[in-house]
């Protein structure tokens, strides 16, 4: 089954832009230049949306503009208008259990504390759809003293912010496959590269 839809979670206004937290935007934002659409704001779903193809299928890309927590109000809103099913779902988010510049997809699974997922999975009333988790990694494991909604909420060291958009880089090239619906290919390329 094809992705209709690719959410990238974050945080909405300048202070946020910038934060792990919203690694998910930052994903959305390349992949909307790499393919030429505009997000724009649409109020009925509060939430920047554009429309555009990728491997030669329509897409619907979001970034939902609620804070984290409430996301599920801008993603089940365009599912139940677009009928798009959660198997047709991709959302693209921060990762505390990665560490930065990996990458992983996903289908299914607990939310890991994530507030996004969480509202996401109470939208749409379950926990199948697809996740692509770009690694931030965990405020201990790099040797960090900040407590964990602080972490995410900062900007990451340029070393780190230099792996991140690598891992952005590589999941832009899976998209296709992803999109196409061969989760197979795209995780194996995505895992291995």
């Amino acid at each position: 089954m094809p992705i209709r839809l690719i959410v990238g979670l974050g945080n909405p206004g300048p202070e946020y832009e910038q934060t792990r937290h919203n690694a998910g935007f930052w994903l959305v934002d390349n992949l909307a230049n790499d393919i030429g659409a505009r997000l724009q704001r649409e109020t009925k779903y509060n939430a920047l949306m554009a429309k555009g193809s990728v491997a030669g299928q329509e897409v619907y890309l979001l970034e939902p503009q609620t804070y984290m927590n409430r996301s599920g109000q801008s993603v089940g809103g365009l599912c139940r208008f677009f009928k798009i099913t959660p198997d047709e779902v991709l959302v693209v988010h921060d990762e505390l259990d990665l560490m930065p510049g990996t990458a992983r997809l996903k289908k299914g699974g607990s939310s890991g504390g994530h507030n996004g997922l969480k509202d996401i999975t109470a939208a749409l009333g379950t926990q199948d759809y697809w996740r692509l988790r770009l690694g931030i990694g965990h405020p201990r494991t790099l040797s960090l003293a900040q407590q964990v909604a602080d972490f995410v909420l900062h900007r990451p060291r340029r070393e780190d912010q230099e792996l991140i958009e690598q891992s952005i880089a590589k999941s832009l090239l899976v998209m296709p496959l992803i999109v196409e619906g061969k989760f197979d290919a795209a995780t194996m390329k995505l895992h291995t590269a």
